[in-house]
């Protein structure tokens, strides 16, 4: 038995939606906005996005909590929002999410290439995200006919708490027989996200580009000029910077680099819970 702290990383937990599938995460965002006006109370693309990275059903628990949101729906039900409502609206989310995963199935432009390179340097690819299983399962398959398999997948409801809690990330550890936190590395574009995977103890990579923060399709991130591209950079890296990411890189593409320098510091003796 190895009693040594790790020298390299040996599992990458990947988020999904704005990290290796859905660019731009505009699948749960836009069904948000769907879900609360079959209850006459419009929520702008801009607020779905507030809490993303949490659980579903937590996440328009956080959007109720919202003032602006509790207002509208004290306009049309006479109250707040209560925790039974969030279920009725959650209850809405779930098959209309189911309906329309697909069209926003496509993988980010480099994953299955990154993924690849991972592979071929050992490392065991986790995954997790704030779907719960029954869009998870959706999720997994249509990426698996996009060539897109991880090794082992945690949704947010198969656990007792999800994000920024780390259960999720320590779920998979523990399925793929790993020896250290310190040799995982969570990679996500929300700030729960990263959270979890600072609370597991696993360095943690944020992606700036291709996610909930920047909000734009590939086309559009390409589309962005030099100054604009810099100035959202610089905005996004402000967001992120109180759950204090230990990488921040534009997309997946960027991962190599990151993982090269991690084991770098791990064979210098450094851990993720001391930087």
């Amino acid at each position: 038995m190895n009693y040594n702290n790790p020298t390299q990383l040996q599992a990458a937990i990947l988020d999904w939606a704005g990290t290796v599938v859905d660019f731009g995460s505009f699948a749960p965002t836009q069904i948000f906005v769907e879900a609360f006006a079959e209850f006459d109370v419009q929520v702008s693309i801009e607020e779905a996005r507030g809490p993303m990275g949490m659980g579903k059903w937590d996440h328009i628990r956080t959007l109720c909590d919202q003032p602006q949101v509790a207002e509208r729906y004290r306009k049309a039900f006479g109250r707040t929002p209560t925790d039974d409502d969030v279920t009725a609206i959650y209850n809405r989310f779930m098959p209309l999410q189911i309906e329309k995963i697909a069209e926003h199935s496509a993988l980010i432009p480099g994953a299955l290439e990154t993924i690849a390179n991972l592979r071929q340097q050992g490392i065991k690819i986790g995954s997790c995200s704030g779907y719960p299983k029954q869009v998870m399962d959706k999720v997994v398959a249509l990426a698996a006919t996009n060539g897109y398999i991880a090794d082992h997948v945690v949704a947010t409801d198969e656990v007792p708490n999800g994000r920024p809690w780390p259960a999720q990330a320590l779920a998979n550890v523990i399925a793929l027989g790993i020896d250290d936190v310190a040799a995982c590395v969570k990679i996500d574009d929300t700030v729960p996200g990263i959270l979890e995977g600072r609370r597991a103890g696993m360095w943690t990579v944020a992606l700036i580009c291709s996610g909930n923060a920047l909000g734009l399709d590939y086309e559009g991130y390409r589309a962005l000029g030099s100054d604009a591209l810099a100035s959202e950079r610089k905005r996004i890296h402000a967001l992120f910077e109180g759950s204090r990411p230990h990488y921040m890189i534009d997309t997946i593409t960027d991962l190599p680099e990151v993982i090269a320098d991690i084991n770098k510091r791990l064979a210098k003796g450094e851990m993720p819970q001391s930087s």
